[in-house]
């Protein structure tokens, strides 16, 4: 199965503003919280597992506004984004670049208050898939390839996202019925 490229929105980050004794600026909260169920649509939800991104932090990961490749905030290669995963989950920090106008203004709005959420990019490496007894499903993504974190306005879940995973959850459950009909089939002919 080739991997989609998805995002998830974690709840309210509460992303902060901070200026350091030596004059940076820093952008900085979670980009994930783990054990945190985001709700797809109705009985089909999915949350990250503690532990997810520990395999990919050592990758080229770049920070974004609105996931906009055009707006690029920081770059772990470049020494402008940290990240790191604790017991709560996935926290970055993005050092601003002063010169750079877009960042300047991003900044202004997380310290007032007016942006104040996130999300990132990521393709499922490995998931776990729960069957409720009211027949809702839960996915728990314990391992990801992440490919970028962005500080947005309107966190939404991408309609591809929602469809990926309605058109992955149609095709479980076409499949364990055939299943079910194969085994009833066999059973009725004495096998």
């Amino acid at each position: 199965m080739i991997p989609e490229q998805r995002t998830m929105i974690p709840i309210q980050s509460g992303f902060q503003t901070r200026e350091a004794e030596d004059g940076e600026l820093y952008i900085q909260g979670y980009f994930s919280v783990f054990n945190s169920a985001y709700r797809i649509c109705d009985g089909l939800s999915e949350k990250i597992a503690p532990g997810a991104f520990s395999d990919t932090l050592g990758e080229d990961i770049r920070a974004l506004t609105n996931h906009d490749t055009t707006l690029v905030l920081g770059r772990n290669k470049a020494g402008t984004l940290e990240l790191r995963e604790d017991a709560h989950g996935l926290w970055g920090g993005v050092r601003i670049n002063r010169d750079d106008q877009d960042a300047m203004n991003l900044y202004r709005r997380v310290q007032r208050g007016d942006v104040d959420q996130c999300s990132f990019g990521f393709f499922i490496l490995d998931e776990e898939r729960i069957v409720r007894e009211d027949g809702s499903v839960e996915y728990i993504i314990k391992k990801v390839r992440l490919l970028e974190v962005s500080v947005v306005t309107f966190p939404a879940y991408e309609e591809t996202s929602v469809s990926a995973r309605t058109r992955q959850e149609e095709d479980i459950r076409r499949r364990m019925l055939e299943e079910q009909r194969t085994a009833l089939r066999k059973k009725l002919k004495g096998e």
